[in-house]
């Protein structure tokens, strides 16, 4: 598979030169919270991802299987990507999980065990960033000094730049903290509330990072039936405004590369075909601005 040449962005402050489509690995986390993935299809799609030109990779240790998978079939090819993990994970809970909610630990200790997991399972020497999962609390972070963790792995060598998987009500806070270099935003035409705050954290020079770009998969594609939000993509008319032969989730996907203030935004598969598609879409470049103009004002009008 020669790789294709997809669009880049400067993720804010870091520098770092990411292709605006980046690979979601919690599709690979494996039973039995996820599908069951074999070593072989972890390791067609992994390889396959970096084939296709895709050089931004995110994960976490509570994504099951997703890291040791990571280590085992592409950590000979750590130069053809940046790596994003995840820290406040709980190692030993991933393991007995079943699908619940996954519970949290920003204390200093378990900051720096669980990042020293992620390096090992990953087979790695460094992470390109490390995000807070979960969207903790400003008084939650100072309290438990977990940002200094942070930053003295950072004076180590072991991670880049900081990053918040962040959502509201916290968002707004933790962009006002000014220490984190990177923003893991969920964001789609379907899912809008944090629009204005992805350009407020790219104001402050801040990357973004956009995960549910594609609003998590059409239900007959997915498999997962989410109806609620994919209605709304039927009250708004907006099939209306798809091309000749477009499919839902590519007009979704490029919706939300039309947010001017996207650096990225990972999308996850289980599905080499998939990840090929999105490429394709991906391309094509954002909506023409009319198109994505009409395609909010008719997401508005439901919102009045």
């Amino acid at each position: 598979m020669m790789a294709t040449a997809i669009p880049t962005n400067s993720l804010g402050r870091t520098g770092l030169e990411v292709t605006s489509l980046g690979f979601g690995a919690y599709e690979l986390r494996g039973a039995p919270t996820g599908r069951d993935i074999s070593p072989k299809q972890a390791a067609e799609i992994l390889n396959g991802v970096l084939d296709s030109g895709i050089n931004f990779i995110d994960t976490s240790i509570d994504y099951g299987m997703s890291e040791e998978y990571i280590g085992q079939f592409i950590s000979n090819r750590r130069d053809e990507y940046y790596l994003g993990s995840k820290c406040g994970c709980v190692p030993d809970l991933v393991s007995q999980s079943t699908g619940s909610p996954m519970p949290h630990d920003y204390t200093k200790r378990n900051i720096v065990a669980g990042v020293e997991h992620s390096l090992r399972s990953m087979k790695t020497d460094y992470l390109d960033v490390v995000q807070f999962h979960g969207s903790p609390s400003r008084e939650v972070l100072e309290t438990n000094e977990s940002v200094e963790a942070l930053i003295d792995l950072q004076v180590q060598g072991k991670i880049r730049h900081l990053g918040m998987s962040g959502t509201l009500p916290n968002l707004k806070d933790q962009i006002a903290m000014d220490i984190f270099d990177v923003f893991q935003i969920p964001y789609s035409a379907l899912y809008r509330q944090h629009e204005s705050l992805i350009s407020l954290a790219a104001s402050v020079g801040a990357g973004t990072v956009i995960r549910g770009g594609v609003a998590q998969g059409a239900p007959e594609r997915s498999g997962a039936p989410r109806i609620e939000a994919w209605e709304l993509f039927d009250r708004a008319g907006l099939q209306e405004l798809l091309e000749v032969g477009e499919q839902r989730t590519d007009f979704i996907l490029r919706f939300t590369l039309s947010h001017p203030d996207l650096h990225t935004t990972i999308v996850g598969t289980a599905n080499i075909d998939h990840i090929l598609e999105n490429v394709s879409t991906v391309m094509k470049g954002p909506l023409p601005p009319d198109v994505y103009e009409e395609a909010k004002a008719r997401l508005n009008q439901l919102l009045d």
